[in-house]
């Protein structure tokens, strides 16, 4: 008997642990902030605002041919007097430097207002012949024709500007001396470049005044009007910045640099970035609206590329999502996003879609 009470005893203690087990297994699913099945992650909050894709570029601060106007006289002369130096910002009206017109120059001015005179007066007493019946209507045509031919050669001669004594030459427009061709004392020929000046940039002009070079594998994204944000590659300039905007995109490359060349147009006004400034630049493409999330966010398998967010009852919620815009360690997505629920930045590869998930805290975006 007594071994049969034992037995008993062991029986009953059996059923006891199976019961135990059997509330313990349907108590389990129960998520405490210590359960493994609860994934810790980090949060932040997304928003829907304009997000561009930037194209790097280098270049120097250096005006484009159609932004340089190059002086020059269209007579021989010798310089007397210069009056600016490279580098020099000058404004319109400001004196460049004074000239002297070669002798002979002065000789053939002088001819041409001589010959005028003349011509004019043999066509008035040929006219008064004409009119006595004195002169032929080809006799009179004859004196016409000289006359004009006359005018229009001292018409010629009173552009040059060809004057006795010294001239001096003005600047016309605004800009900065880029080169200077001639020295004080030198002969110079007509037409031979003496300086250049690179026009100011003002509201309305539009022209390059920052060349720029690109790698040809990024010229198809780029179109003129795009804005760009410029930075100075010295120590000095390194923190500043400036915006302009593409003004001329090439359609080749170039055979020294192996880049594609882009004309901007930049205010650079008062500013540092003076000609010859080397710099870099990003210039923004594909401009638009879109989900703005950091990179870490997005995942991807073989359904395609997708975030989490946390729903109600703190559940991961997967939301697909489609890559738009690339900008350094953020992506402008599209996507069926909320913008009042957060999202999931770390631990999302441990998540999968209906986890239960707790927050460890939020990362600015």
């Amino acid at each position: 008997m007594p071994d049969n009470r034992l037995s008993m005893l062991a029986r009953r203690a059996a059923r006891f642990v199976v019961t135990s087990a059997a509330f313990t297994a349907v108590t389990s699913p129960i998520a405490f902030a210590d359960d493994p099945a609860v994934v810790a992650v980090q949060t932040t909050r997304v928003e829907r605002a304009i997000i561009a894709q930037p194209v790097r570029a280098y270049g120097i601060v250096a005006a484009s041919a159609s932004n340089v106007t190059t002086i020059n006289l269209p007579y021989a002369a010798r310089i007397v007097q210069m009056r600016v130096q490279a580098g020099q910002t000058v404004t319109r009206g400001m004196p460049l430097f004074v000239v002297q017109a070669d002798p002979a120059a002065v000789v053939a001015a002088g001819q041409a207002r001589s010959a005028a005179t003349l011509a004019q007066g043999e066509l008035a007493r040929t006219q008064s012949l004409f009119d006595k019946e004195l002169a032929t209507q080809t006799q009179l045509a004859t004196a016409r024709k000289a006359a004009l031919d006359a005018q229009q050669a001292l018409a010629a001669q009173d552009q040059m500007g060809v004057t006795t004594g010294t001239r001096t030459v003005l600047a016309p427009i605004d800009g900065v001396v880029l080169q200077l061709s001639a020295a004080q004392g030198d002969q110079v020929q007509p037409g031979a470049p003496l300086l250049q000046l690179a026009a100011a940039n003002s509201g309305r002009d539009m022209r390059a005044n920052v060349m720029l070079g690109v790698e040809p594998a990024d010229v198809a994204a780029l179109k003129v009007g795009d804005t760009l944000t410029m930075h100075g590659l010295s120590t000095s300039l390194a923190r500043s910045a400036i915006d302009g905007r593409v003004v001329m995109v090439g359609a080749s490359v170039d055979a020294q640099s192996q880049l594609v060349n882009i004309g901007a147009n930049v205010p650079l006004g008062q500013t540092a970035f003076i000609p010859g400034t080397r710099v870099s630049a990003d210039i923004a493409t594909h401009a638009g609206t879109h989900w703005i999330v950091p990179r870490d966010a997005v995942l991807k398998d073989e359904k395609g590329a997708y975030v989490f967010q946390i729903a109600a009852g703190q559940r991961a919620h997967r939301v697909a999502v489609s890559t738009q815009v690339e900008d350094g360690d953020r992506y402008g997505v599209d996507g069926s996003l909320d913008a009042a629920l957060p999202l999931v930045v770390s631990g999302n590869y441990e998540l999968k879609d209906g986890m239960a998930v707790r927050t460890g805290g939020s990362t600015g975006q």
